[in-house]
């Protein structure tokens, strides 16, 4: 009986200490404020990179992955892992000229923990393409970012899309 009881009581305490540890690392205090002032600076410099065909800085902003994904705004434009990702910037940027990129309706949320967010966003994009000006009016723009070790928030999923025509 004494053993049985001894066993009960330490069982008990893995338990306690364990529910208590659980507590422990669920009360890290975010700075939601500071956090989404910070997710708002990465979906900027998205549309910086992009107006200066900047393949660094949007390698920066894109979580290095190779399970992150793009849907673009073609049929078959299903991008999976930086590298694809990567490429289909190379070829954009040889394509066309003159980006300029409007934003509008922005939309950030972050989840409880302040490690994931998600947006959403109109985008305008004016271009030049073959010597002709081009555009892509409300485009719409949404994903997810992750908080990576490096304390730098990054795209890991993505999707750009033209809204059909109004009847």
């Amino acid at each position: 009986m004494k053993k049985s009881l001894i066993f009960l009581i330490m069982a008990m305490a893995v338990v306690f200490q364990s529910c208590s540890t659980a507590e422990k690392t669920q009360t890290v205090t975010v700075n939601r404020s500071q956090q989404l002032k910070a997710i708002e600076n990465v979906l900027e410099q998205y549309i910086v990179a992009n107006e200066n065909e900047d393949l660094s800085l949007i390698e920066d902003i894109w979580a290095p992955d190779g399970d992150i994904i793009l849907y673009g705004t073609g049929t078959k434009d299903r991008l999976m892992g930086w590298n694809n990702i990567r490429n289909a910037y190379k070829t954009q940027y040889t394509t066309i000229d003159n980006i300029f990129i409007t934003s509008s309706e922005q939309y950030i949320k972050l989840n409880e923990t302040g490690n994931t967010a998600w947006f959403a966003e109109i985008l305008n994009y004016n271009y030049m393409k073959d010597g002709k000006a081009k555009d892509l009016k409300g485009l719409r723009f949404t994903g997810v970012l992750k908080h990576c070790k490096d304390g730098k928030w990054r795209i890991v999923q993505a999707h750009l899309s033209i809204p059909a025509k109004d009847d």
